[in-house]
């Protein structure tokens, strides 16, 4: 059983599994609002965890989810995530032309350390639990890569709040610049924090 809030994420997971007919069922649904108890054997997650702000509530409603002895392994932003781009949206955003767009808006991510995220685990009662942050630095090919990498997959929530698709070219152009003078230039300084757990017996 596959599980995203998104449908064309949904889509696109039909589209892929198709071969498999009945043996795979998808669902439109909520990591926080789960309605599943004692039903999964194990739980499999890439790049979704972090996009949740409340990692209590949803180690809870996976440890529900899985049978006793069940597992979770899983994978997600972590530690000093793309720390970089972030202080550099953080500073445009405060900019006169930006800053009355950011006024109330906060990051949309949740990025836990190795500890954080074990203590978190453990508080949902998740045991043999194991942790890790590394780094997974990406370079990307050249600008237009990066400003439509940046754009639709890391700062689509940042630039929701700009009214103007003007002014969101401008903000990812300042950033894409910036970018262009690193050494290498267009690295995304990814960390990814790994995450196993079991359900007791």
């Amino acid at each position: 059983m596959g599980v995203d809030l998104s449908q064309n994420m949904l889509g696109s997971a039909r589209e892929h599994l198709a071969r498999f007919g009945a043996r795979v069922s998808l669902v439109a649904c909520d990591l926080l609002h789960l309605p599943f108890e004692s039903q999964f054997d194990g739980i499999v997650s890439t790049a979704a965890f972090h996009w949740v702000l409340d990692h209590d509530r949803l180690f809870e409603n996976l440890r529900r989810a899985l049978v006793p002895g069940g597992w979770l392994e899983a994978q997600c932003g972590g530690g000093p995530n793309v720390v970089r781009l972030r202080q550099r949206a953080d500073a445009l955003a405060a900019m006169p032309e930006f800053s009355r767009f950011f006024a109330d808006f906060r990051e949309p991510w949740l990025y836990q350390d190795a500890v954080g995220a074990a203590e978190t685990l453990r508080r949902a009662r998740f045991v043999d639990v194991e942790t890790s942050v590394e780094a997974a630095p990406t370079v990307l090919s050249g600008a237009q890569e990066y400003s439509e990498f940046v754009r639709n997959i890391i700062l689509r929530r940042h630039l929701e709040n700009i009214p103007t698709e003007e002014g969101r070219t401008a903000f990812v152009e300042r950033l894409t610049a910036q970018s262009a003078q690193d050494d290498p230039p267009f690295l995304l300084d990814y960390w990814r924090l790994n995450l196993h757990g079991r359900v007791p017996e």
